[in-house]
């Protein structure tokens, strides 16, 4: 039998784990003793020693290298352990009917070469009524080991068990897991026995009563001769809090059905004291043969603090097992093989019926639980996703999304619209499948009413799922919209804030808000005119603050005379020079021959005095628009009003606000030009009317983007 070293590390990636080492060994020597036990059921307890010795390195010994040496009282290394240990992917310990045993590859101790230059082994067996001891030189730069390469002696039965020391940590664990913390620290005494408490936690409770009153020593030996131990027993393993189960639903990997049938998962808890365990962070594992392998404690505690500290009190230890994972487990013992993220999957080879979105599903719930820390409010993030992105509690239900601790509005509805996006796709696609037979279908057959009426409540369905995402969008914005309105009129707008001497830009911040200035509705049909009016949204033509000379009515003919502009400038001179260039700020027409002039007026400014403008406006626009324009809605827009320069309107039965009704009459010949209806509102008004109008909705998605 020969070891191939060299192409067992090409073809065996690295692991992540820093520990894996440590781990390996352990486990190894685990097993070990199992087998021992299985053979010779003399009463024992496991044994186990673990040396590292911190070494001083570099031409001018500023560096660090360490060697670990383990020794355990397991079964040695025999023919048959010795075999095994010398083939890559071996099947020796799958074909041991012992309870507990871990099943392998063999590919664990690549690991030690991946790490080390140098590696060494001495071990006693026993043999029949023999005792051997077979030993491998202490050596390094070995390309393969052969049988031939241990050297086998007499042995004592006293001494049966195995020591393995390695040397020459090599530079590629150096550069990927020990970067970020001294090796002298990595490898304490300390630091070890803490973290094999987690790492074999499930798997020493499983063994207990096999392994008897185990010990497992751990000693660091430093350069100035200062040696540092710790002791992980029997004794210190603790009770396990609770034991959860879960059943994930297997589906078709294409096309993501149901098959009908579940596989089980197991989810162990351990809260443990954090006054009497001394552990170094919280651990939420996926586990393959009662060993973590991939951690997803981020996944539950999002921040670095939270993972490293306890919480409430206690420290965590989650373990989720499954005979899926145990299958699946790769070679590094880091993650897993051929699980998808997601069902389904684009592969056509994949052949798992369950994904990691499938797991997260089932043990989401069960994990906040145990480990969910105080403070964290799931209402909380549910309110934060429906004011800022409009995803209500419904679309949560209607797409099984759930709120897991550490999520953030943004993740969730992230993750619902996604589900809705998916879920238009393949219902489109059913349509789309759906009209095709259609097509083929005869129309007196019986099939063909059949599939015209399930067209029609996939149809249904879709729009269901349209309208949902594309309401609460609408609502939100329009929720946003009008809070900023609000904000701006009473100038509470960060930009609103000037320095003495600096001019103020109310009105235009407020116009802005209604319509862009300076662009009409052929530029642009990003605007929120519905803040007046719905129905002013669905005009032909809007125009703000742009030449009125330039509207067309219908292709190639204008609306209004060509000298409009410079008459409208004209008739608003007398006001100051300011006016002498000014428009209506937003003007808006509708080919059924009406018209809205909208005026703003800024912070302050009495809106009484500009009343006539409206009328000037009116009517000029309708003597200078061919007949075209008839009906005029005013409304001149302010905070501020002098009830006595309202002589002639009147006042609305709610409110401040005032309105007047008159006709449009040529002052020259008396003929009546058209209607002008006038109103002048607060923008308090305009506000809360818009705020009535999306009520309902805004209620029922419980949007409040005001301070509190």
């Amino acid at each position: 039998m020969t070891l191939d070293i060299r192409g067992s590390l090409k073809n065996t990636k690295i692991s992540a784990d820093g520990y894996v080492v440590l781990e390996e060994l352990i486990s190894n020597w685990i097993d070990a003793f199992l087998i021992r036990q299985h053979l010779d059921p003399t009463k024992r307890s496991l044994e186990v020693s673990i040396g590292v010795e911190v070494i001083a390195s570099g031409l001018f010994g500023d560096g660090t290298d360490i060697s670990i040496a383990c020794t355990d009282n397991g079964c040695g290394f025999g023919d048959d352990q010795t075999d095994a240990f010398l083939t890559k992917d071996t099947s020796y310990k799958d074909d041991l009917s012992i309870a507990g045993i871990g099943k392998c590859k063999g590919a664990g101790r690549i690991q030690y070469f991946h790490h080390f230059e140098r590696i060494g082994i001495r071990s006693t067996y026993g043999s029949g009524e023999v005792v051997h001891t077979r030993t491998l030189p202490f050596a390094g730069g070995r390309k393969k080991i052969d049988l031939a390469d241990f050297d086998v002696t007499d042995g004592r039965a006293d001494d049966i068990g195995t020591t393995i020391r390695l040397e020459g940590l090599k530079q590629a664990p150096r550069t990927r897991l020990y970067k970020s913390e001294p090796l002298s620290q990595v490898f304490s005494a300390t630091n070890m026995r803490r973290n094999m408490l987690i790492t074999f936690l499930q798997r020493l409770v499983g063994l207990k009563t096999r392994l008897g009153e185990f010990v497992i020593k751990f000693e660091t030996r430093y350069p100035k001769g200062h040696i540092e131990q710790s002791i992980l027993s029997a004794a210190d393993l603790p009770e396990v809090t609770a034991v959860k189960p879960a059943e994930v639903e297997e589906r078709d990997p294409q096309s993501g059905n149901p098959l009908g049938k579940t596989k089980k998962f197991t989810l162990s808890h351990y809260r443990l004291d954090a006054e009497v365990y001394d552990l170094p962070r919280n651990a939420i594992s996926f586990c393959a043969r009662s060993s973590p392998v991939l951690d997803i404690t981020r996944r539950y505690l999002r921040t670095v603090a939270e993972q490293n500290r306890p919480v409430e009190g206690f420290h965590h230890i989650v373990l989720v097992e499954s005979e899926l994972f145990d299958r699946r487990v790769n070679e590094q013992r880091d993650g897993f093989d051929d699980i998808p993220k997601e069902m389904p999957v684009a592969d056509l080879f994949t052949a798992e019926t369950v994904s990691f979105a499938d797991i997260f599903d089932q043990i989401d719930p069960i994990i906040e639980e145990m480990v969910t820390p105080s403070g964290w409010s799931k209402d909380d993030v549910i309110k934060d996703v429906t004011d800022k992105f409009g995803v209500i509690p419904a679309m949560l239900t209607d797409t099984d999304t759930r709120v897991v601790y550490g999520d953030s509005a943004k993740t969730v509805a992230e993750r619902v619209l996604k589900k809705y996006q998916e879920r238009i796709i393949a219902d489109t696609s059913e349509i789309f499948d759906l009209r095709s037979e259609i097509e083929n279908a005869e129309p007196h057959t019986h099939d063909f009413r059949h599939k015209i009426h399930e067209l029609s409540w996939k149809y249904t369905s879709s729009l269901k799922t349209l309208d949902m995402a594309n309401l609460s969008q609408l609502v939100v914005r329009r929720a946003a919209i009008v809070e900023i309105l609000d904000l701006a009129c009473k100038r509470g707008l960060t930009m609103q804030i000037i320095q003495d001497g600096q001019r103020r830009k109310d009105e235009q911040i407020i116009h802005n808000i209604f319509f862009p200035m300076k662009r009409d509705s052929q530029e642009t049909s990003d605007h929120d005119i519905w803040l007046l009016s719905e129905e002013y949204q669905y005009y032909d033509y809007i125009a703000s603050d742009k030449p009125l000379a330039q509207i067309e009515w219908k292709e190639g003919e204008k609306l209004f005379d060509a000298g409009i502009d410079s008459e409208m400038a004209e008739t608003l001179r007398r006001r100051t020079q300011e006016y002498g260039a000014k428009r209506p700020d937003i003007a808006i027409f509708g080919k059924e021959g009406s018209a809205i002039i909208i005026e703003f007026k800024a912070p302050g400014v009495s809106m009484d005095e500009h009343v006539g403008d409206l009328s000037r406006y009116a009517h000029l626009l309708a003597a200078k628009s061919n007949g075209h324009l008839k009906k005029f809605y005013g409304y001149l827009i302010g905070d501020t009003l002098d009830p006595l320069g309202m002589l002639g309107w009147k006042k609305f039965a709610s409110g401040r606000s005032y309105f007047q009704t008159s006709d449009l009459q040529d002052p020259e010949s008396g003929r009546i030009l058209g209607e002008l209806y006038a109103e002048t509102l607060f923008y308090d008004d305009v506000v809360d009317r818009a705020s009535k109008r999306i009520g309902v909705y805004r209620d029922k998605l419980r949007i409040d983007f005001s301070k509190k």
